[in-house]
């Protein structure tokens, strides 16, 4: 009987025969004609009859055609782009990974589709105005993976546990057991009644015991070694696979003709302890599982706006307050607004996005990201949505519209009441989109991949010519040599060294509020040699400013303008000087521009002011003589009058000079500032000699100098405030962002260091130079260990079992010693600053 092409089902009812193939039906024939019509032909070659019976659909997904049961299902919909997470339980190895990320060559409506293979899911971003939601499902239906849609749990999807590696793992050892439980007789020599009457029964149940463990236990090597071979690859399964394969073909062909009871044992023995192995390995990944740790860790942070006891916003001015007041149809005597917020010491307040609840009324400032899905309460809303679709158009919105999570806000503060709380699983999966990532792969890993690959050609010529060798001297012994030799060099120990030792920094620097993208970053970290400083908010800190007025005195409606402008500013003088005007009266603002780097302007009922350097207000003549400060100044003009400047005395962070004397020893310090050098002379005391101070910059000549640097064979690592320095943090090899608990995250950075840990940079990269070492050393010992089992195994003295049990415990050595010299790395920062 025919079997199925595509689904491999027998033929059994229908035999359909197309192109010479034989089809059990017309779905599975449209499908293969789908996939070979679109040049996606390759899926059968990654994959024997890969496919699943695709079902009739007609009419089940009608429901879709239903906005509001759609509007539930996805995560993001907006200019014409809509993104959706699926699960695909027929996901079941690699040509449905293939087949599902190439989507957009059955449909170009699909922009992008990636697969989580564990969780069966893909995350697929497509055109709406293109396709429905309901065109991509029975697409997807079509060539077999139907999605299984249901809208419960949409709040909170449960994760589903993987248990095929235990169930394989059972068998293996149950079989193991019995299997030794069997040989007994022949292990401890009885005689006539053994070798007469129960040795062929004995012998038989080890070989079915057996076929458990090859066929179903030891699936995964078979099916992994294969690929590789089919994609011309010699991966580390290859030795397994030849070895488990020795070990059962001989052992069949002894009990057959009754030459002895094979080696059964010894294979059961070798695949129970290699599943033995990778239980461990990955119960150690999911211990060192980055997206919870990032999850528990990441400080992004939002400002939430306190109401009054009636639920009115006290950020309103008194006359706004006193209307939505008598909207409510409240009574002024309850209290005015003064006396409601005599005992709140401030209207807004900074805390984890974590914290917020659905109803919580939230600020987003301009060039913040939106943490939430939410309505626009007030303000004008210009959203730029390209850190979710890749769209550079930014999307206005008004009053009601709803806004997704992701998106910057381009046009001032707005206002936005919480939707639903935030998924901080939503922000890893936007830090990590490929748009923001760095280009180039991790050059250890590449190295173990080589490693690994030479290791296994370099092991099987050993193992023939060792094997070929004692055929001559004694063939009793030869097929254990040839086994030993496969099982106690295979380099699973090589691979496992660099994966744990960066996983583990990964984990110890979050734990020490450095939260760093991926385990390349902190690699790249280990070669930087050019470091590179933004001054403000990097340098200084925007709590300890002081800050003096010089100029005309403002009026009250003067200062109710320039508090309101420069609330919707994240910039760090910015945020200093509100934070000494925020007791004045906030408006909504008309309009609002920054010119990043240089300045703001707002608007409020045709009153314009300018808010910044000396030359963004245009050098206004009658501020030519109090533009003569050296320090950091805020100039101020009002509708085209100049009317004086704002002082900063910036007071720079604790341990700064001490972070230079320690980075002098091994890396090039450049600071690079946007302000003028009035601070040139203070921090040249602070700066090794000969350290290089550019000053005015803006944020293109930053992204420029890095530019040079990095033709000039430098490994820069940047660290900024996020907001003017993105250009450049994206630019260098490794970006880092300081944050003082605000919401200045960047997709574009690859790391985010709270400011109470900057005094430990030194350290991180220290470490991370230690670490790399540690790569090298486990490099090293996994070798030696091999070369010494190598030489037993040549010998002929190293059973088989005996083998097996050691190949484990190589790998489980190598994760020990990583972990302990990662933790005792991880002692050098100070846990008292954790707090």
């Amino acid at each position: 009987m025919d079997n199925c092409f595509h689904c491999g089902d027998e033929c059994r009812t229908t035999l359909i025969k197309h192109k010479d193939k034989a089809f059990c039906c017309h779905g599975c024939k449209t499908v293969y004609d789908i996939l070979n019509d679109n040049d996606l032909s390759y899926y059968y070659d990654l994959e024997r009859t890969p496919g699943t019976t695709p079902v009739d659909q007609e009419g089940k997904f009608d429901f879709l055609e239903n906005e509001q049961i759609v509007a539930k299902l996805l995560e993001f919909d907006e200019q014409g782009i809509q993104v959706i997470s699926l699960l695909i339980p027929t996901i079941h190895c690699s040509s449905c990974i293939w087949v599902l990320e190439n989507l957009q060559k059955l449909q170009p409506a699909v922009k992008t589709s990636q697969v989580n293979f564990p969780e069966k899911t893909v995350r697929i971003t497509y055109s709406s105005s293109e396709m429905s939601l309901q065109d991509l499902v029975i697409l997807l239906s079509r060539i077999g993976y139907e999605p299984y849609l249901s809208l419960e749990d949409t709040d909170e999807k449960k994760s589903k546990i993987d248990r095929s590696l235990i169930y394989k793992l059972g068998v293996a050892g149950f079989a193991f057991g019995n299997i030794m439980f069997l040989s007994f007789p022949e292990y401890f020599e009885v005689s006539d009644f053994w070798l007469e009457r129960y040795k062929h029964v004995f012998r038989w149940l080890m070989f079915t015991f057996s076929l458990p463990v090859v066929l179903y236990s030891g699936r995964d090597y078979f099916t992994s070694a294969i690929k590789g071979l089919r994609s011309r690859i010699l991966n580390i399964d290859v030795p397994i696979v030849i070895g488990i394969t020795v070990l059962f073909l001989r052992s069949f062909v002894d009990i057959l003709m009754d030459w002895g009871s094979g080696f059964f044992d010894s294979m059961a023995g070798l695949v129970f302890f290699l599943l033995l192995g990778r239980f461990f390995q990955q119960q150690t990944y999911a211990f060192l599982s980055f997206e919870r740790d990032y999850k528990s860790y990441f400080p992004i942070a939002v400002t939430r706006l306190f109401k009054s006891d009636d639920g009115v916003d006290l950020a309103l001015d008194d006359s706004a307050f006193a209307k939505a007041r008598s909207s409510k149809f409240i009574p002024l005597q309850n209290g005015t607004k003064a006396e409601q917020k005599s005992n709140i010491d401030k209207k807004e307040q900074q805390i984890q996005v974590n914290e917020l609840k659905k109803g919580d009324r939230i600020l987003i400032r301009n060039s913040e990201l939106l943490p939430v899905d939410g309505i626009l309460i007030k303000g004008n809303a210009l959203i730029d949505y390209s850190f979710v679709t890749g769209e550079a158009e930014p999307v206005s919105k008004v009053s009601g519209d709803s806004l997704f999570a992701g998106g910057r806000q381009l046009a001032g503060s707005i206002e936005v009441e919480v939707l639903k709380s935030v998924e901080q699983s939503y922000l890893t999966q936007l830090w990590s989109n490929e748009i923001f990532s760095k280009k180039g792969r991790n050059v250890f890993q590449s190295l173990t991949d080589k490693i690994s690959r030479r290791f296994t050609v370099t092991l099987l010529l050993i193992a023939f010519i060792a094997t070929t060798v004692w055929l001559f001297m004694d063939p009793t012994i030869a097929l254990n040599v040839f086994t030993s030799v496969l099982i106690v060099a295979c380099p699973c120990a090589i691979a496992l060294a660099a994966p744990f030792t960066l996983g583990n920094l990964l984990r110890i620097f979050g734990r020490h509020k450095l939260y760093m993208k991926d385990s390349s970053s902190i690699e790249q970290l280990a070669h930087i040699d050019l470091v590179v400083f933004d001054k403000t908010g990097t340098l200084t800190t925007n709590a300890k400013n002081t800050i003096t007025y010089e100029g005309v005195e403002l009026t009250e409606e003067e200062k109710s303008l320039l508090t309101s402008t420069l609330r919707s500013s994240n910039h760090p003088l910015s945020r200093s000087l509100y934070a000494v005007l925020d007791k004045n009266d906030i408006k909504s603002l008309d309009d609002f521009q920054e010119d990043v780097g240089k300045g703001i302007s707002g608007t409020i009922n045709n009153q314009k002011i300018k808010v910044g350097s000396f030359e963004f207000l245009g050098s206004p003549e009658q501020g030519a003589a109090i533009n003569t400060y050296q320090n950091t100044a805020v100039h101020v003009c009002c509708n085209d009058t100049y009317k004086g400047c704002f002082i900063f005395f910036n007071e720079y962070r604790e341990g700064v000079q001490e972070v230079f004397n320690q980075l002098k020893k091994t890396t090039q310090i450049v600071i690079l500032s946007g302000d003028n050098d009035g601070e040139r002379e203070h921090l040249a005391q602070l700066l090794p000699i000969n350290t290089s101070l550019l000053f005015n910059q803006k944020p293109e000549d930053k992204l420029n100098y890095i530019k040079n640097q990095q033709r000039a064979g430098k490994t820069v690592l940047m660290v900024g405030d996020g907001l003017n320095d993105a250009g450049a943090l994206a630019q260098s090899n490794v970006g880092i962002t300081i944050s003082e608990n605000i919401n200045v995250f960047s997709p574009a950075c690859d790391g985010i260091l709270d400011a109470s840990r900057f005094s430990d940079i030194s350290t991180f990269l220290s470490i991370s130079r230690q670490g790399l070492q540690t790569i090298k050393y486990a490099f090293i010992f996994s070798l030696f260990y091999n070369m010494i089992g190598l030489g037993f195994a040549l010998t002929g003295k190293l059973a088989p079992v005996v083998a097996a049990i050691l190949m484990p415990l190589s790998s489980i050595s190598i994760v020990i010693f990583t972990t302990v010299i990662t933790y005792l790395l991880g002692r050098k920062l100070s846990p008292k600053k954790t707090t």
